[in-house]
C-alpha cells in the first residue's frame, strides 16, 4: 500500500471505532461488553494513532528492481574432432641408378721396375754451355742456361708396349712457356710421343717424328699444373695399344689415340721459350704393368 493511503487510512479508523462504539453502547447497555469492547476498541484506536504519528519516520519502500533481461543465447560451432586424420599417401621417389665410375687407369698391375736415379748409366747424361743433363743426388737434373734451347735425356732400356709410368718433376727454374714433361714409346731416329707442362699451367701432347713435331691434344689448362716455379707435379702415362691416358697428380687430364708408335722407351725433356734459365729435376720413376685391352674403341 502506498504510504499517503495509509496515512489517510490510520487516520480515519478512530473516527470509524469511535462510532461503532457508541452504537455498541447504545444496541448492548450490558455494562460487561461495553466496557470490553470499548477498551479493546480505544486500544486499537490509539495503536493507530500511534502509527499515524510515526508514519514519518517508516523508510519509503524500495522500488522495485528493474528485471536483468535473459541473456540472448548465441550458437556457438563446434569443430568436429578428427580422431583419425587423413593423411597423405607418401609419393615414392624415384628409384636412382647409380653409374659406376669408370676406371681411368684399367688393368692396373704389378710394378715392373722403379728408378730412383742412382744409375747413372741408365740415362743419357751430358754437359755444355747451353745446357746440361746430370744424375746425381737421386734425380735426373735438366738445366738450360741459353733461351731457345731444349735438352732431353732417354732411359736405356726396357722396351715397353702396354704399361702406367709416373714420374715427379720438380721445378727450380721455370716461367711463362718453358716446358718440360715425359717422352713415352721413344723409338730410334728421334720419334716419340711428348707429354709437355708448361709454366702458365697448361699441358699438351705432341708426336714427334723426325724430329717434327705434330699437336695430337693442344695446349690444355689444368689446375694441377704448377704456374712456374718453385712447384712440384706427379706426371703419369698410362698406354694400351693406341690409346694413351695422361694424368698429373692422379688427376686425368685427357685421351688420345694414335696407332702409329706402338713401343718404345722412356725419356724426359726440357724446353726454354724464353729469355729466363731453366732448370727441372726428375725424380720417383715407377713403372707398372698393365694387362688389359684398350677399353674404348680406336677411332
Amino acid at each position: 500500500m502506498p504510504r499517503k493511503t495509509f496515512v489517510k487510512f490510520a487516520q480515519f479508523v478512530p473516527f470509524v471505532f469511535t462510532l461503532f462504539d457508541n452504537y455498541l453502547m447504545i444496541s448492548c447497555p450490558h455494562p460487561f461488553w461495553t466496557l470490553r469492547l470499548g477498551t479493546a476498541f480505544t486500544l486499537i484506536a490509539s495503536l493507530l494513532a500511534a502509527l499515524t504519528a510515526c508514519s514519518g519516520l517508516l523508510p519509503a519502500p524500495l522500488p522495485p528492481s528493474p528485471t536483468a533481461p535473459w541473456p540472448t543465447l548465441t550458437a556457438t560451432f563446434t569443430p568436429t574432432i578428427a580422431w583419425f586424420p587423413p593423411t597423405a599417401t607418401n609419393t615414392p621417389l624415384p628409384m636412382q641408378i647409380v653409374i659406376a665410375t669408370p676406371e681411368e687407369r684399367p688393368g692396373l698391375g704389378e710394378v715392373l721396375f722403379s728408378d730412383h736415379f742412382d744409375a747413372p748409366e741408365l740415362w743419357d747424361t751430358a754437359v755444355s754451355n747451353t745446357a746440361s743433363a746430370i744424375v746425381e743426388r737421386n734425380r735426373l737434373t735438366l738445366a738450360i742456361s741459353k733461351p731457345g734451347t731444349a735438352i732431353l735425356s732417354l732411359r736405356q732400356e726396357p722396351l715397353l708396349r702396354d704399361f702406367y709410368a709416373e714420374m715427379t718433376a720438380s721445378l727450380s727454374l721455370c716461367r711463362g712457356r718453358d716446358q718440360y714433361g715425359l717422352l713415352v714409346r721413344v723409338q730410334a731416329g728421334g720419334d716419340y710421343y711428348r707429354y709437355a707442362v708448361n709454366c702458365n699451367g697448361q699441358a699438351r701432347l705432341e708426336r714427334v717424328r723426325s724430329g717434327q713435331p705434330y699437336p695430337l691434344q693442344d695446349w690444355l689448362l689444368s689446375g694441377d699444373a704448377p704456374p712456374g716455379a718453385p712447384g712440384d707435379v706427379k706426371m703419369g702415362v698410362w698406354a694400351v695399344g693406341s690409346e694413351m691416358r695422361f694424368f698429373l697428380n692422379d688427376r686425368h687430364q685427357f685421351t688420345v689415340h694414335d696407332p702409329l708408335f706402338k713401343q718404345g722407351t722412356l725419356g724426359v725433356f726440357v724446353k726454354s721459350e724464353g729469355a729466363s734459365p731453366l732448370t727441372v729435376s726428375f725424380l720417383e720413376l715407377i713403372v707398372y704393368a698393365v694387362s688389359c685391352a684398350s677399353p674404348t674403341a680406336t677411332p
